[in-house]
C-alpha cells in the first residue's frame, strides 16, 4: 500500500478531486491538497456554497463589500462571491490543468437549477460564467435532463468544459456520452480541434442504495444483497464507457486527437453506518475515472484507503445484478426518475436557500 492512498488512486488510473469549497481553504488549503494528496480537481454544488456561505460569517465582509459593488441583489452578489473562489482555485490548479494537458486540473461552477428544463438558457447562462471566469480549466455544471444533455451537446460544440452532474442511470449515461460524440464530430466537420473540450459525465452513487436498499430483505435470502445495487449500476455505465470510447463510435474522433469524456464518480459518501466511509471509493477505483470526494469520505481514504484497481472485477457480472433486482419486483427505472427529480429539486432548494442566506446578511449589512 502506497504511504498516501489518495496518490495510490492515481497508479489505477483514477483522478481524485475534491467536492468542497469554501474561502477559508483558498489558495493555503487547496494548495497543500494538490502537494500532499495528488488532489487534481474541485467540484461544486449549490449545497456547498449554501452552506459555505449561508452557514458561516467567512463571507460576510465581502457580502458586505459586494453590497458596495454590484448592488442589492442577492444573484448578483452570490455570482460575486462564487467566481472570486472559483477564480482562485483555478489559479491553484492550474499548474494541474498544465501538466495533465487538460485531462484534470478543473474547479467547476454550476449553471443556475432553475434551468433545469431550459436547453436554450442553460448554454447562454454556461457561455456566460465560462466567459465570465476567464480561467481555461473552469468547468461549467449542467445538469443530464433531457434540455441538459441538448445544452452539453451544443456547448461541446461550442467548446466549452463541462461537466454534465445528476446523472443516476445507464440509459441517461448513454444518452449524455452520445452527445459528447455528436458535439465533437460536429467541431472535426467545422474543422475546429477535437482534443478539446473536456468533459466528465457525473454519475452518482450512494443515492441509489440508499432507495434500493430498504427495498431488500436483510436477511441474505435474496439474491441481491444491501450495497450492490449502486456499485453494479457503476460498473454498468462503465461498460458502456467502453463500448463507446473504446469501440466504433470514438475511433474516427480518437485519431483526429479526441478524448474520451470520462466518468466521475460522484455522491461516494455513504449513507448511514452500515458501511464503511470508503466503500464506494473501494469498489470503484479503476482506469480512466474521477472520483470525487466529500471532505468526511476524503479524511477517510487519506487514513484507510487500500488503492487497488476494483473497478473491472465483476464487470461482466453487473447487468445481472440490476436484472435480478427487477425480477425481484424493485422498479429501477422508477427509482432512477425519482432520483433524478430528487437531485434537481435539492439544488433549487439549496439555491434559494441560499439566496435568502444572503438576502438576510444583505438587510443586515444595510442596517448596519
Amino acid at each position: 500500500m502506497t504511504d498516501n492512498p489518495l496518490r495510490g488512486l492515481a497508479g489505477v488510473g483514477q483522478s481524485v478531486w475534491y467536492d468542497n469549497i469554501h474561502r477559508g481553504m483558498l489558495p493555503e488549503e487547496l494548495e497543500r491538497l494538490v502537494r500532499e494528496d495528488g488532489l487534481s480537481g474541485v467540484t461544486t454544488n449549490p449545497a456547498i456554497f449554501q452552506k459555505a456561505i449561508g452557514g458561516t460569517e467567512a463571507y460576510d465582509q465581502a457580502i458586505t463589500e459586494a453590497l458596495g459593488q454590484v448592488g442589492r441583489n442577492a444573484e448578483a452578489v452570490y455570482e460575486a462571491l462564487a467566481m472570486e473562489d472559483i477564480r482562485a482555485a483555478a489559479r491553484v490548479l492550474r499548474p494541474v490543468h498544465a501538466r495533465s494537458d487538460g485531462v484534470d486540473g478543473y474547479v467547476s461552477m454550476e449553471v443556475p437549477p432553475e434551468l433545469a428544463e431550459d436547453a436554450r438558457g442553460t448554454v447562454t447562462e454556461a457561455l456566460r460564467l465560462y466567459a465570465e471566469a476567464g480561467e481555461p480549466n473552469v468547468m461549467i455544471k449542467v445538469p443530464a435532463t433531457p434540455a441538459g444533455v441538448e445544452a452539453f451537446e451544443e456547448l461541446t460544440v461550442r467548446g466549452i468544459p463541462v461537466n454534465v452532474t445528476l446523472i443516476f442511470g445507464v440509459e441517461r449515461y448513454r444518452q449524455v456520452a452520445e452527445a459528447y460524440v455528436r458535439g465533437l464530430e460536429r467541431r472535426r466537420q467545422a474543422g475546429d480541434p477535437v482534443a478539446e473540450p473536456a468533459s466528465v459525465a457525473s454519475l452518482f452513487i450512494s443515492r441509489l442504495d440508499a432507495k434500493v436498499d430498504p427495498l431488500l430483505p436483510d436477511d441474505g435470502s435474496a439474491p441481491v444483497q444491501p450495497g450492490q445495487a449502486a456499485i453494479a449500476n457503476a460498473r454498468v455505465a462503465y461498460s458502456v464507457y467502453q463500448e463507446i470510447f473504446h469501440g466504433a463510435p470514438f475511433a474516427a474522433l480518437a485519431e483526429a486527437g479526441a478524448r474520451p469524456q470520462r466518468l466521475l464518480w460522484a455522491s461516494t459518501g455513504v449513507k448511514g453506518e452500515r458501511y464503511p466511509q470508503t466503500y464506494y471509493v473501494e469498489a470503484l477505483a479503476g482506469p480512466q475515472t474521477v472520483t470525487t470526494l466529500p471532505p468526511a469520505t476524503y479524511e477517510a481514504y487519506r487514513q484507510e484507503g487500500d488503492p487497488r484497481e476494483q473497478l473491472t472485477a465483476q464487470l461482466a457480472e453487473a447487468p445481472a445484478v440490476l436484472e435480478a433486482l427487477r425480477a425481484q419486483g424493485i422498479d429501477l427505472d422508477g427509482i432512477l426518475a425519482e432520483l433524478e427529480r430528487e437531485g434537481i429539486d435539492a439544488f433549487v432548494q439549496a439555491y434559494q436557500g441560499l439566496l435568502q442566506a444572503i438576502e438576510e446578511k444583505l438587510q443586515a449589512a444595510a442596517e448596519t
